[in-house]
């Protein structure tokens, strides 16, 4: 793909894409020659639409990486993965809106408890509730006072997870994790990768000092791990880029902040599936493209449900003639990546495509899962590729050269 000449050859015009996302739907059999969880579940309105697309697989990186929700995601919209690639601090606090500027350094936080050897006992202090979180939060945000130049913002995400952001001069992402992510080890010490890192390194150490002792009384959240450093850029949005209006309608925090990353509008947060798809029929008019992000088939593969995977699976299946009903000119189905409940993990395996519209060809394929899809027409390509396919199939791409 070139993107800058897609970018280039964009144009505005009156049609609708929407991008139906069921995260991590790809799977595997739980044994040998059996049924993946597409294959077990109760799909048919996906096949009887599978027939009227063009069909295929997607690399969302490239064939054997396993891509995070970032790169997968990212790689659906157009943006290459890996010049583009996004820290989960970032995602983090895009994610609660919170108001990301210039080269802020984020950082995501678990509250965890500590034992009196300094070692890791529970990484998730016991997943407090929210109000108790922002209880913790405020106690250590009376004793961040700035230093260096450099401000400091803890925000609450959920339960256990917080937000840690760094604003000032001279600051970098070249920290590794804090959390050592597995229990009965010390926190690791937050150490500059490179040089440049020097400062961050150890005002990022004070932080922690500082949380440490507030959090010193608490019987369970006594402690503050942080991963994901990632340092905040701009990137062009849909708008500049598409010539897209363009609308994300997604239940979790992180997907709403990939979204607003690439400057599309976000959709207050909703629950259900159902509320995601009557948001969407309420917003129809008013957007050009509309990212739908369904969270459920990936959570319980990596909680290793086969039984429901598949049951959300079908449930997405059920939802589908809502958004048929709306006659978009696109509609693409996939997934960011594939998350097999047979590994309870991401996984490199490609997964499924599904392209429909008015002038797409349609291939032949009977149903839509892994092993049908690999004999569709768009053959096995990278997950970059799809979004100008999408432009072209809405009549969004002019003509290249004379």
């Amino acid at each position: 793909m070139h993107p800058e000449l897609v970018d280039e050859l964009a144009i505005e015009a009156k049609t609708k894409i929407i991008f139906y996302i069921l995260d991590g739907v790809g799977g595997l059999p739980m044994e040998q020659g059996g049924a993946t969880e597409l294959e077990a579940a109760s799909t048919p309105n996906l096949d009887a639409l599978a027939k009227k697309s063009i069909c295929g697989m997607l690399d969302p990186v490239s064939p054997g990486i396993t891509p995070g929700s970032g790169p997968g995601h990212f790689a659906l919209f157009g943006y290459d993965p890996v010049k583009n690639i996004i820290g989960r601090g970032i995602l983090e606090a895009a994610g609660i809106d919170f108001p990301l500027k210039g080269a802020d350094v984020a950082a995501r936080g678990n509250f965890a408890t500590i034992d009196k050897n300094g070692v890791v006992t529970d990484r998730r202090a016991g997943r407090p509730s929210d109000e108790k979180n922002r209880e913790l939060v405020e106690k250590i945000r009376a004793v961040l006072t700035p230093q260096e130049g450099v401000q400091f913002f803890l925000e609450t995400v959920k339960e256990h997870r917080v937000v840690l952001v760094l604003r000032g001069e001279g600051l970098s992402e070249a920290i590794p994790d804090t959390d050592p992510q597995a229990l009965g080890v010390p926190p690791l010490e937050p150490r500059p990768l490179k040089e440049e890192a020097q400062k961050t390194s150890r005002l990022v150490k004070s932080v922690i000092e500082k949380a440490k002792g507030v959090l010193a009384q608490e019987p369970k959240a006594n402690f503050l791990l942080l991963r994901g450093f990632a340092q905040h850029r701009r990137f062009k949005s849909f708008r500049q880029r598409y010539k897209l209006k363009s609308l994300a309608i997604a239940a979790y925090p992180m997907y709403r902040g990939l979204a607003r990353l690439v400057g599309m509008d976000i959709n207050p947060p909703v629950e259900t599936l159902d509320e995601e798809i009557s948001a969407l029929e309420e917003k129809y008019a008013d957007y050009d493209f509309f990212f739908l992000h369904y969270k459920k088939t990936d959570s319980t593969g990596e909680d290793g449900n086969f039984a429901a995977k598949v049951e959300a699976i079908s449930a997405a299946d059920a939802a589908l003639p809502r958004i048929l009903a709306l006659k978009p000119d696109v509609l693409v189905i996939t997934a960011d990546h594939s998350t097999p409940s047979f590994l309870k993990l991401h996984s490199w395996h490609p997964v499924p495509v599904l392209l429909y519209s008015k002038m797409c060809r349609a291939d032949g394929v009977e149903a839509f899962s892994e092993r049908a899809c690999i004999s569709g027409g768009l053959g096995r390509m990278s997950t970059i590729n799809l979004m100008p396919l999408a432009l072209a199939n809405a009549a969004r791409l002019a003509k290249y050269g004379a």
